[in-house]
């Protein structure tokens, strides 16, 4: 019987390689990339009705006011025996407000308004999620999708604050067009100053948004703005995904300043990590639900020996809900026009870069050292926003090296650029 992949036709392969007649020995391996791709894109419209659908999960997940002002909560916790919602709205009763649990691990719970009509959550107020494990643990956690958590200043630990304002923040300006060619500004909010404190946005928007324009840069990467709770990272331990840093300031504030740099047609990119997160758990991902694999790989694959984290777990449905959404989110909430994803050699190999040497010898970029989940995740990403947003770039950071799969090469639309640290960086600018 003929292999399926002898049935897989990628467009345009046959360009690549007569580009790189080296590639010809592994075109199996780049059919079977495809085709898993091309697997995960049937199985979400199947099941999700469309990657659009998929990918806007953070409409529905954590925490959102309805059109009557109701509150609906959602949160997946496959492992958890029971959920409950406790905080400031009820003075911190443990178990006044049970989830009820739905089908594939999923949670959710409906707070009627008050009786004047307004929301049962204030703006600003504090909020845990209460899981009971099957060990019979009691554990309080920050919602995974939490839009705003801040840390009070003796406390080490981040909460989780509801935020809803009554005027959000509205872009004004559009996305700029695409650049032809970009020159990247590599910028860190909390350290824009040459002030001994942590940085605002509003200092960056007022002080160092009109120095980046007038340098000539037409493009802005920004670091560290996913918050983390270990500020020496440089944002790189990630607690929570969908929070921008409150250590700079507020939502709104962040949003204003990427309006303005779209006044100045400066596209922004946001510095994304996917590729590990913090080992956190009162105010981070890692066992959320009590269990060591909620959106992670169980020990040890599940975590990673040097940088002291946990490695997602990209065949899991769920775990592909969680960051594509996030992708979006950033976009679709903030306006970033794209990513630079750190760690991506960990992301892409079982070895994670760690006492693995690059010779360029194209081998190396196949075979059982592959992550291939990790890989079709990556085709997702690419694959997925650019419809979304035509102008979205995406670009990929590599501790080491790899090949570009041919879903990649092949859209030509998506300015996809590889930053070699292996030497030395040769793209983009440091500032």
């Amino acid at each position: 019987m003929a292999d399926l992949e002898d049935n897989v036709a990628i467009p345009e392969f046959s360009n690549l390689v007569q580009m790189d007649p080296y590639l010809k020995p592994f075109e199996k391996d780049f059919k079977r990339r495809y085709e898993q791709l091309q697997k995960q894109l049937s199985q979400l419209e199947e099941t999700e009705g469309g990657y659009d659908k998929f990918t806007s999960s953070y409409k529905s997940f954590g925490v959102h006011r309805q059109p009557d002002n109701s509150l609906h909560f959602k949160e997946w916790a496959p492992a958890a025996e029971a959920l409950f919602l406790t905080g400031d709205f009820n003075a911190w009763e443990k178990f006044t407000h049970p989830y009820t649990k739905k089908e594939f691990g999923k949670w959710e719970l409906v707070l009627p308004p008050k009786p004047d009509n307004s929301p049962a959550v204030d703006h600003k107020s504090k909020l845990k999620v209460v899981v009971h494990t099957q060990d019979g643990e009691r554990l309080y956690r920050i919602s995974p999708w939490a839009k705003y958590v801040s840390r009070e200043e003796k406390s080490v630990i981040y909460d989780w604050v509801h935020w809803d304002p009554p005027n959000p923040y509205s872009h004004i300006h559009p996305r700029p067009k695409k650049p032809k060619s970009l020159r990247i500004y590599e910028a860190h909010v909390g350290i824009a100053s040459p002030e001994g404190k942590v940085a605002t946005y509003t200092n960056f928007t007022t002080n160092v948004l009109p120095h980046i324009r007038d340098s000539g840069y037409n493009c802005i990467q920004m670091m560290a703005i996913m918050e983390h709770a270990y500020y020496a990272s440089f944002g790189y331990q990630v607690t929570s995904y969908f929070a921008a840093s409150s250590r700079y300031g507020t939502p709104e504030e962040l949003k204003q300043m990427i309006d303005v740099a779209h006044s100045m047609g400066i596209v922004v990119l946001l510095d994304v990590v996917h590729s590990h997160a913090s080992k956190n758990t009162e105010d981070g991902l890692n066992q959320f639900d009590g269990s060591d694999s909620c959106f992670f790989h169980s020990p040890p694959r599940g975590e990673h020996k040097l940088w002291d984290s946990r490695l997602f777990n990209y065949s899991s449905w769920e775990v592909l809900r969680f960051l594509l959404s996030n992708l979006r989110w950033w976009m679709d909430e903030y306006g970033f026009d794209g990513f630079r994803f750190d760690g991506v050699t960990s992301m892409l190999y079982h070895h994670h870069g760690i006492g693995a040497g690059f010779s360029g010898d194209y081998s190396e970029y196949f075979g059982l050292q592959v992550d291939e989940d990790s890989l079709v995740y990556l085709m997702l990403a690419n694959h997925i926003l650019i419809p979304c947003i035509p102008t979205a770039s995406l670009l990929q950071r590599m501790c080491r090296g790899c090949l570009l799969s041919a879903e990649d090469w092949r859209r030509e639309d998506l300015a996809l650029i590889t930053d070699w640290l292996w030497p030395f960086p040769t793209s983009g600018f440091r500032s």
